[in-house]
């Protein structure tokens, strides 16, 4: 907590929490891209932009929650009450806290959803080594029906091997690095969600804690109650539950990986060595939060194909 004072209401005469935060500006100009996405990378573009609206659900609940928490230690302050008032700001301090933990959260989140674009870009970059394939192809298809006798069908044919064997390696490209970031992405999001529960029931278990201290021994008109005599101990249950949050470790075993076995091109070390080609490229991987990845073939597979170059995907750079 947290580095914060023991109560939320001294800052009831400035900007509540609500207003000094403003919300996250998360539309682009890539929000009107969607339908421009290539049909590989369609679905998951979707999904990627539902999250970002789930995202922002969770910071404005962060912002609501921190902003009822200073709501709540007024209104005890405003009773007259001493122990109510007691009370309640010190449940504000930890309302607070929760409202935090909602941020961090989001935050959390948005780490997984950067993960999932790595794997959006690397469809992105294969969709036209599919659509090149299939153009090929279809020309062949259609000057064997028109001209059996064509000479250009041996060029054809030359590159449709070329096509083939670029498309090959960039579909392994993709499943590779599919796995991985899948596996990369819902371990973050899976332990977002472990911590985030894990914390705010430890803040609602010092909650109660809180609120058993107040008497609600009924009263007949005319008698005064007694004084609050439990401030010492109200303010040691935020001391607590500061040390708590310091302490927290994740309970959670963490989730092995492979993927440290494939290197740079996207691909296992045997293929990166093996024989073939001697046209080997250094391939550009996913590079920062939205860089599309650039797929490169470190052998040309076992066909002797000169020229043939690695499959350059067109960028695209959404939110």
């Amino acid at each position: 907590m947290m580095n914060r004072s023991l109560s939320v209401r001294s800052k009831k005469s400035h900007d509540s929490p609500a207003e000094k935060t403003a919300p996250k500006h998360r539309f682009t100009m890539a929000s009107l891209r969607g339908i421009q996405q290539p049909e590989l990378s369609k679905k998951l573009f979707k999904i990627i932009k539902s999250e970002n609206h789930a995202i922002g659900a969770y910071e404005s609940a962060s912002r609501e929650r921190i902003s009822i928490a200073s709501q709540i230690s007024d209104w005890g302050e405003a009773t007259g009450d001493d122990s109510i008032s007691d009370i309640s700001d010190k449940i504000g301090v930890l309302l607070s806290e929760m409202g935090e933990q909602e941020d961090l959260f989001a935050q959390n989140l948005e780490d997984y959803r950067t993960v999932l674009k790595q794997i959006r870009n690397t469809e992105s970059s294969v969709q036209p080594s599919r659509d090149n394939k299939a153009k090929i192809t279809d020309e062949i298809q259609k000057l064997k029906y028109k001209e059996p006798q064509s000479t250009k069908l041996v060029q054809l044919e030359q590159e449709l091997v070329r096509a083939e064997a670029q498309n090959l390696v960039a579909e392994a490209q993709l499943t590779n690095i599919t796995r991985q970031k899948l596996k990369e992405a819902y371990d973050l999001h899976s332990a977002a969600v472990i911590e985030r529960g894990e914390k705010q029931i430890l803040l609602a278990r010092h909650m109660r804690r809180l609120v058993q201290l107040l008497d609600d021994t009924p009263v007949v008109p005319g008698d005064i109650r007694p004084a609050f005599e439990h401030s010492a101990q109200a303010r040691q249950v935020l001391n607590d539950a500061e040390e708590d949050l310091r302490e927290w470790q994740p309970s959670f075993d963490p989730i092995p990986s492979s993927a440290t076995e494939m290197g740079t091109d996207l691909m296992p070390p045997s293929s990166a060595t093996g024989g073939g080609s001697s046209s080997t490229a250094e391939p550009s991987v996913v590079g920062g939060e939205d860089a599309p990845a650039q797929l490169d073939s470190p052998q040309q597979e076992k066909r002797e194909i000169s020229g043939s170059t690695a499959v350059q995907g067109e960028g695209y750079q959404q939110q």
